[in-house]
């Protein structure tokens, strides 16, 4: 029987590119937001706290070549006994193609992949791609700590794994009941951090940055969101442990912006209140972003992220047609948006909204409603995202009835139109009325009065913005309608 890992063993984990730029174009992505790897940061710190010795290959990372056989051969540096990756949808073929080349340098290494593309197509990708050794599904701290282990495979739960041709997939691990057990992400294991990690343009007013996530799951199922790894039901750390990882981030790397990548930070009032009374009282210099669902605000919890060092909420808000919202967000209505901007604002925060173009049933008259919309709310910021059919979302199963889809998982990012829903007549309609309302937006006079009233607050993103000025003009170009 083919045995687990042996502890003691160096364990490197592998955060792969992936394709995540337009065809034919230079991948700037990581010059414009480069996010820390949260997830492979917090496997390494729960496998540091088991005594293994463990190191972070980010291939997003500075001074990460983009080449895939230099990357191979950084990676083969290390001298792993096992790689371990964390793969989306468009990084899995990455991962896949690093995975190959390292068996044809170095069979004796361990292959293992997790993340979300792995949780929810599981042992089918096993038996497509033999240069894994084992999948890993679901949360990765505990399997990956009983991989490295003198265990039998057949005894680790979450584990996907195979014997001569035959395929193995065991049951799920449970779940983390209590997040405060584990250890803060080992970002000391990532090159470059914080310096070489960049928040969004304009998100924030001090620098650096950082990115940090509360919780896990959610309550809710929208027709697009995967939640292979996490499933349903909401799990959080408590008040004192945020408040503890705030002033770790701080006090180790000094940090002073952080953003809340949480889907429902505001869902638990009693830990907010609590974390915000804790920063209003013991303050740390440090403001932060968060996002909030629609029926989680009131004047009063805004007010205390406010006092805490809140500087901007995000809205996920989608769509402004109410067939399209109610098939794909059920439980949020556009007056419910309108009212909940207003007292984002009017507690002096900034409203941003986040968006998605293309979802099934998406027509020119609905992208014009929401265009509209997203210009009525006086919104300080907004992010439209270009929807992409997930294997683990809902609406997976019949996504193909919906209209036409290119499965190609590398272009498969938010960032490319891979769906056409029937309503659109092609690709390069929906690409030029993509490009035409988010330039609107940010052409919009009212927008930009407030921006300028701005400036002196924005001036360190104006200052990366010019350092990087010839990259960022190449993304411009690629957003203006008629390209």
């Amino acid at each position: 029987m083919k045995k687990g890992i042996r502890v003691g063993k160096h364990i490197l984990l592998v955060h792969p590119r992936g394709y995540n730029w337009f065809p034919g174009h230079r991948d700037i992505t990581d010059v414009a937001n480069r996010m820390a790897p949260q997830g492979l940061l917090s496997i390494a710190a729960y496998l540091l706290e088991q005594g293994h010795d463990v190191s972070i290959y980010d291939c997003l990372g500075p001074g990460v070549p983009f080449n895939l056989h230099k990357q191979i051969k950084e990676i083969l540096d290390y001298k792993p006994q096992v790689v371990g990756f964390s793969a989306t949808t468009s990084s899995f073929p990455d991962a896949a193609d690093m995975a190959q080349k390292i068996k044809e340098h170095a069979s004796h290494i361990k292959t293992v992949c997790g993340g979300v593309h792995v949780s929810a197509l599981e042992g089918e990708l096993l038996r497509a791609y033999p240069a894994f050794d084992f999948l890993c599904t679901g949360e990765g701290e505990l399997t990956m700590a009983d991989l490295a282990q003198e265990i039998d495979p057949s005894e680790i739960k979450g584990l996907i794994w195979r014997q001569d041709s035959q395929v193995f997939t065991n049951q799920p691990h449970p779940q983390i009941a209590d997040l405060d057990s584990l250890p803060f992400p080992a970002y000391e294991k990532l090159k470059g951090f914080p310096h070489d990690y960049h928040l969004p343009l304009f998100s924030y007013v001090n620098t650096p940055g950082a990115t940090m996530i509360t919780s896990r799951g959610c309550m809710y199922q929208c027709s697009y969101c995967d939640r292979s790894v996490f499933k349903k039901g909401f799990r959080y750390n408590s008040a004192p442990y945020i408040y503890e990882h705030i002033k770790y981030l701080k006090t180790r790397f000094s940090v002073r912006h952080i953003n809340i990548y949480d889907d429902l930070f505001t869902a638990d009032r009693a830990r907010i209140a609590e974390l915000c009374e804790k920063l209003a009282r013991y303050p740390l210099g440090i403001n932060f972003n968060c996002a909030v669902r629609v029926g989680y605000t009131d004047d009063e919890l805004l007010k205390m992220l406010k006092d805490a060092g809140c500087l901007m909420v995000s809205l996920g808000i989608e769509s402004a047609n109410s067939q399209i919202l109610a098939r794909h967000k059920s439980g949020v209505s556009l007056d419910e948006v309108r009212a909940a901007v207003k007292q984002i604002q009017a507690a002096g925060l900034r409203a941003k909204g986040l968006f998605i173009m293309g979802l099934p049933g998406e027509t020119e008259e609905s992208i014009r409603q929401t265009s509209d919309f997203i210009i009525s709310l006086g919104l300080d910021d907004m992010n439209m995202s270009k929807f992409t059919p997930f294997p683990g979302a809902p609406l997976w199963p019949t996504i193909k009835e919906e209209g036409d889809f290119n499965e190609d998982w590398r272009l498969m990012n938010c960032l490319n139109f891979v769906f056409i829903p029937n309503g659109i007549a092609s690709k390069e309609r929906l690409d030029l009325l993509y490009n035409k309302h988010v330039k609107r937006f940010y052409s919009d006079p009212e927008w930009r009065r407030k921006f300028r009233r701005r400036l002196w607050q924005h001036r360190k993103s104006l200052a990366y913005l010019i350092r990087h000025l010839p990259s960022f003009w190449l993304a411009k170009r690629r957003f203006e309608p008629g390209r």
